[in-house]
């Protein structure tokens, strides 16, 4: 009998910690870009779990048409991480500072949905999401330029439409993404 029990126990043990692991699988450490700030003239962090979103959305004005939307989609976030630098140059910062972020988002699973590189301006965008059960359950953004670096990753239920409404809102940068239906179609 101690033996089925202690086997039930290490049964659920190892189903908790699974659990665990996938549930932190979507939180992308953002930590080894922290370095840049020391070049960087200016810079941006923003990190907000899901209890300070919860917070941070009482400040909405739900009668604000715009404000009621991002309440809405705020709600079912889990986080907002979101790292900028900007640089006075070009080559302050190299791809090698980036590479490990690109390598932990491939090493998840997360899958690229796009993929933007400009020789001439030096503009790389790549655009990678999570899939729970096919529905969109994380958003990796790497916009390097130049002289600036953005890495947005949001966590939880996404629809990507509702998901644009947020640029240039809670320290998400306006990256120019459109997701909306109709532009899709086109």
């Amino acid at each position: 009998m101690k033996l089925l029990f202690a086997s039930i126990k290490s049964g659920l043990l190892a189903l908790l910690i699974s659990v665990c692991i996938h549930a932190q699988d979507a939180r992308v450490p953002l930590e080894p870009l922290d370095k840049l700030a020391n070049v960087a003239h200016n810079t941006v962090e923003v990190s907000l779990d899901q209890k300070l979103l919860a917070v941070a959305s009482k400040f909405l004005n739900a009668n604000d048409p715009t404000q009621a939307k991002i309440k809405e989609l705020v709600a079912g976030l889990q986080g907002v991480y979101v790292r900028v630098f900007s640089f006075d140059k070009p080559g302050e910062y190299s791809t090698s500072d980036i590479d490990p972020i690109r390598n932990i988002v491939k090493a998840a699973g997360w899958q690229k949905i796009v993929g933007v590189r400009s020789k001439r301006d030096g503009d790389n965008v790549d655009v990678h999401l999570r899939l729970v059960n096919d529905n969109i359950h994380g958003l990796v953004i790497i916009a390097a330029q130049p002289k600036e670096l953005v890495v947005v990753n949001i966590l939880g239920p996404i629809d990507l439409e509702k998901l644009s409404q947020l640029q240039g809102q809670m320290g998400i940068p306006k990256l120019d993404l459109d997701f909306s239906k109709s532009k899709v179609r086109d």
